[in-house]
């Protein structure tokens, strides 16, 4: 029922990501923007205005559509990135531009200061983990999102650790992505006995992905998956030595107060 922004949870996050706020199928035109896209842009002006770093991230393809969204984006100082796939599942890098918007060859050891950014959401199309690091590594881009596995293994230490130096020997950060919304059958803590409602806080599965179940986030053995103790998924991720995560499945509350119906929004 309150209407003013959330201060306390904003000044906990750094920055936010927001998926399909520009493109309109090459479209650059603010009157043909959706309802959605409206809302999206008033909260991620909101975020913006409190110091907020804001990325965003559309779906799309070819050099117009491209430097639409990042003309676009830039007229609202935001960050962006335009894939051919959702964020879940990017598996290549982009082929356009060949260099990243706004190069940078300053090191970066801060969100604020990043001008690109990819993200590699799926990285098993690169082979072995170091043919992996080694194509990301060969680019300029102020920051690299991956996913924490690679062909169901953990990355290494040394493989966050190229990730974190550009093509031209500055610095740059990685972050891990974490999904807080789901849990993922071929995920390191799944157990063979589970199933949907054991433990009691694992949910039908995701729309479209029967290898992803919702998950009642606020019970307390999912939280202990989470960040319970020295094993938990955040401590591994800061002793792997990603510089932040990237959390997703933030809007899993709409799942359960549709009553078990997913919502789009």
């Amino acid at each position: 029922t309150r209407i003013s922004p959330a201060r306390t949870y904003m000044r906990s996050l750094d920055g936010i990501l927001a998926e399909g706020l520009f493109d309109n199928n090459g479209t650059n035109s603010k009157q043909n923007l959706s309802d959605r896209q409206r809302r999206l842009l008033s909260r991620a002006d909101t975020a913006h205005k409190n110091g907020i770093k804001v990325f965003t991230l559309d779906i799309g393809e070819g050099r117009a559509t491209i430097d639409n969204v990042f003309a676009r984006a830039s007229t609202y100082g935001y960050v962006s990135l335009v894939s051919s796939n959702p964020f879940t599942d990017i598996s290549s890098l982009p082929t356009y531009p060949k260099r990243p918007f706004n190069e940078n060859p300053n090191s970066v050891i801060a969100l604020d200061q990043v001008k690109n950014f990819i993200v590699i959401s799926n990285s098993q199309p690169f082979g072995r983990e170091d043919q992996f690091t080694l194509a990301l590594h060969g680019n300029n881009y102020d920051m690299v999102v991956v996913d924490v596995f690679h062909n169901r293994m953990p990355l290494s230490h040394r493989a966050i650790e190229t990730l974190k130096y550009k093509k031209i020997g500055t610095k740059r950060l990685v972050l891990a992505m974490m999904d807080l919304g789901a849990a993922a059958s071929y995920a390191y803590y799944w157990k063979n006995n589970w199933r949907q409602g054991y433990p009691e806080w694992l949910d039908m599965p995701l729309r479209g992905d029967p290898d992803r179940f919702n998950v009642k986030y606020w019970h307390p053995g999912w939280q202990q998956i989470i960040n319970g103790d020295n094993n938990s998924y955040i401590y591994g991720l800061i002793a792997q030595g990603f510089d932040g995560v990237v959390i997703s499945g933030v809007e899993a509350f709409k799942f359960f107060e549709a009553g078990g119906q997913e919502e789009t929004d």
